[in-house]
């Protein structure tokens, strides 16, 4: 395999920053390329008011005072220091499903096969304990992003090296007639994320130990004025924007819990910012 450093914002190979997502994936044959293309020299990473280069560290922002709660909380809760000081702010956003069948290698409706993709999630009717409560009819795997709730709570903006795009325009749910959860194109690459100010803002998580695990729920609050944005994680192929309350939720026989959870720390977190 090549590895080889970017001189521009056009790739054609894989591109690879911090590498805590891409590196575990080529191990266990998830991922596949010839040409690794070292980008840390062409993504920005600096902080500036409103505005995030793409490359900057969780470690980074979890201990700038500049960023909001929500999204500070967010990354100093995703993963252990040593993970946040290597991964990014964009490679967390771009973070691959948890699904255990999906890691496994099990052919499900995510997963490429000799003539197409699998054509089952296995996950419905199997293992579906830490699985997704919304939008799970097709695919019941649930988006483990943190910091991507948070973004989706303040309501972000994406510039990549092709276009701009609100954060909630980069996933999308997969379908039998396109299986991808993201809306990036091959060597399409995030290079900053801008927010406007919030006046109050909070993220709370739910996860199996008291520290740097997946979240079971994690709920994101950004208050400005009136106006209140709730997402979750963890709880739907992408990161979920909260529109009402929870009687949408269609959850599994297994994980029915997780609509309870996620209604106390949405109520906790809407009390915390006054909402």
């Amino acid at each position: 395999m090549e590895l080889r450093r970017a001189s521009s914002t056009t790739f054609d190979g894989l591109p690879v920053h911090g590498g805590t997502e891409v590196v575990p994936l080529l191990r266990a044959g998830l991922l596949r390329t010839d040409t690794l293309v070292d980008i840390r020299g062409v993504v920005p990473r600096d902080i500036a008011p409103g505005r995030i280069g793409a490359g900057a560290t969780l470690a980074q922002l979890e201990c700038d005072p500049g960023i909001p709660e929500v999204l500070r909380e967010a990354c100093r809760l995703a993963a252990s220091p040593q993970l946040r000081n290597m991964g990014s702010l964009a490679g967390n956003l771009l973070q691959s499903t948890r699904c255990w069948y999906w890691r496994l290698g099990w052919p499900c409706r995510l997963h490429r096969v000799a003539n197409g993709y699998g054509d089952e999630c296995f996950a419905r009717d199997g293992e579906h304990r830490e699985h997704a409560i919304f939008a799970n009819d097709y695919c019941a795997s649930a988006h483990p992003s943190d910091v991507a709730a948070a973004l989706l709570a303040l309501d972000a903006r994406l510039r990549t090296t092709a276009r701009e795009l609100p954060v909630a325009e980069l996933y999308r749910l997969p379908t039998e007639a396109d299986r991808r959860t993201t809306t990036l194109e091959p060597g399409e690459v995030i290079l900053e994320v801008t927010f406007d100010e919030c006046d109050q803002s909070v993220y709370l998580k739910a996860m199996e130990r008291k520290r740097w695990a997946f979240p079971l729920v994690g709920v994101a609050a950004a208050r400005r004025g009136a106006k209140t944005r709730v997402a979750l994680a963890g709880v739907a192929p992408v990161p979920w924007l909260l529109s009402g309350e929870l009687d949408s939720a269609t959850p599994l026989p297994r994980n029915a819990y997780k609509v309870d959870v996620a209604r106390a720390l949405v109520k906790r977190a809407r009390a915390t910012i006054g909402a």
